[in-house]
């Protein structure tokens, strides 16, 4: 069985992390964005926007994304985001720090095939 988290669970950073890689990935509005990392994290990771767009806000103040007002397909008006090379940047290093932490932990837990001792 598994739980879902809601974004304040996550450690700092995380979601963060997530917003650049998903804009990596392509440009997007928010609602988008929630959808993104719902479908790739298969469910388990459900976004409030009372934490994306707080998380956005953080990313744009620190010119990591920037972003454009213009109408949706259905006609609305939405912001969309788009990653800068700055953001580019802090995600290889963010990525970078997470997969050396997360190495750390799986070998505390003895999750690597390493031998309990």
């Amino acid at each position: 069985m598994f739980l879902k988290r809601t974004s304040r669970d996550l450690f700092p950073g995380a979601l963060e992390m997530m917003i650049l890689e998903s804009l990596r990935r392509q440009p997007a509005h928010g609602y988008a964005l929630v959808q993104h990392i719902q479908q790739r994290s298969n469910q388990l990771l459900q976004v409030e926007e009372g934490s994306l767009y707080p998380a956005l806000q953080r990313l744009l103040k620190e010119k990591l994304v920037k972003a454009e007002w213009g109408i949706s397909s259905t006609n609305r008006r939405v912001r969309t985001y788009t990653i800068t090379a700055a953001g580019l940047k802090h995600l290889e290093r963010e990525r970078s720090s997470f997969e050396r932490m997360f190495e750390g932990i799986a070998l505390v837990l003895g999750t690597r095939g390493e031998a309990n001792t």
